[in-house]
């Protein structure tokens, strides 16, 4: 892999990691239409820690909240909805692994998957928030919404974000509980994936590819996350449903 594929694959990790596109199904899609190959798992290891580290550092000031609250009992209790919400995907993920890691070679499941994606952001434009407040019965739906995402072209952030706003969450809420809910998911598959990759015995090294990977990732996570944050508070969130439509349409005839 030479530098370019790995600022490519970086880019494209970093945006579609948080736009509600599909990571996944977007390196799917890369592989087959492109010719671009994810290299390894070191290298998926690698940025998916730039996407962490993205999160991390746009909603640092909510985590340093958490961390200064620990001790009160609406942080607890905020606390316990994202260990909730984080439940469904680790039962789905574990049962259902093989299922899933065979899907990643089904292009057209990728395509009728995004399609599916595109349909549910679409719809997001009637939903209204009603202040409704985050409770322990919501952050299970949200996590079961997010167990879907498991699959290549079920963008994660938009099942999520479009779940919490079904039910009457305000946009900048729904996004903020949907990247602080995908902070034990993205540890979780990075977990998983370094399990498979100690079972190899580290053949794969960091290399400046990865390095530069990695810098790709973080820097235009940023970027998406920031954007589809304003996205929301103009309302205009239900337009990356078209993207997804015409991406799934466009896989579907080609």
């Amino acid at each position: 892999m030479n530098l370019f594929e790995a600022i490519l694959l970086g880019i494209l990790q970093g945006f579609t990691e948080f736009l509600p596109v599909s990571s996944s199904g977007h390196l799917v899609l890369a592989e087959h239409l492109l010719g671009v190959t994810v290299p390894g798992l070191s290298f998926e290891v690698v940025v998916h820690l730039g996407s962490l580290c993205s999160i991390l550092i746009v909603f640092r000031k909510d985590l340093l909240d958490l961390l200064q609250s620990l001790d009160t009992k609406q942080t607890q209790h905020f606390i316990l909805i994202i260990i909730v919400g984080t439940i469904p995907a680790v039962l789905i993920g574990l049962l259902f692994k093989g299922w899933f890691e065979s899907a990643f070679d089904n292009i057209m499941l990728v395509a009728g998957a995004l399609l599916f994606t595109g349909f549910t952001l679409i719809i997001t434009r009637f939903a209204k928030p009603r202040g409704i407040e985050l409770t322990i019965p919501i952050g299970l739906a949200i996590g079961i919404a997010q167990s879907m995402a498991i699959t290549p072209g079920i963008s994660r952030s938009g099942i999520t974000i479009a779940t919490a706003l079904f039910l009457g969450i305000a946009g900048p809420t729904a996004a903020r509980f949907s990247f602080l809910l995908a902070i034990p998911a993205i540890i979780g598959a990075g977990f998983l994936t370094g399990l498979d990759l100690y079972s190899t015995g580290f053949s794969e090294i960091l290399t400046l590819s990865m390095i530069v990977a990695f810098f790709s990732s973080l820097l235009v996570g940023i970027i998406a996350l920031k954007w589809l944050m304003k996205t929301l508070r103009s309302g205009q969130f239900h337009w990356f449903g078209v993207y997804c439509l015409l991406i799934g349409l466009v896989t579907l005839i080609g």
